[in-house]
């Protein structure tokens, strides 16, 4: 079980661990233990995340989510099985909190009057003196 807030919580039967060789560390049993872990966590089925949860999430995790509606984290770095898993799961827990969060709505900015007077002060005086380089016609 993961818990991500108070009243969230992703249940084990939502995730499914896999597990391989890995090409981490791992010294002498490297290539006999299998400690690459595969974790898949099952969105679309979960029924610790609301609807409006999973539509917030879906947008913000779209590399990460199969057609199928599988958020796949993938943990090598460790040489142990259970490390490995801590890890994912860890990342799991990370993932959703992040997508999770309100970003707050950006407020656009205001240009000071005083600023843009000033950037146009520039502008007339920079055209003044390109003015000045043109050679005096004789009309």
């Amino acid at each position: 079980m993961i818990r991500l807030t108070d009243n969230l919580v992703i249940s084990d039967a939502d995730i499914v661990c896999k597990f391989s060789r890995s090409a981490g560390p791992g010294g002498q049993n490297v290539n006999k233990l299998n400690t690459r872990v595969t974790l898949l966590f099952n969105l679309a089925g979960c029924k610790g995340l609301t609807d409006e949860q999973k539509k917030r999430i879906f947008p913000r995790l779209a590399s990460r989510i199969s057609d199928k509606g599988l958020l796949k984290i993938v943990s090598q770095r460790h040489r142990t099985q259970h490390a490995n898993r801590r890890a994912a799961m860890n990342r799991l827990a990370e993932l959703l909190e992040a997508a999770l969060e309100d970003t707050p709505a950006r407020r656009p900015t205001v240009i000071p009057y005083a600023a843009k007077q000033n950037r146009l002060r520039r502008k007339r005086r920079r055209s003044e003196l390109k003015q000045l380089r043109k050679p005096v016609s004789s009309d």
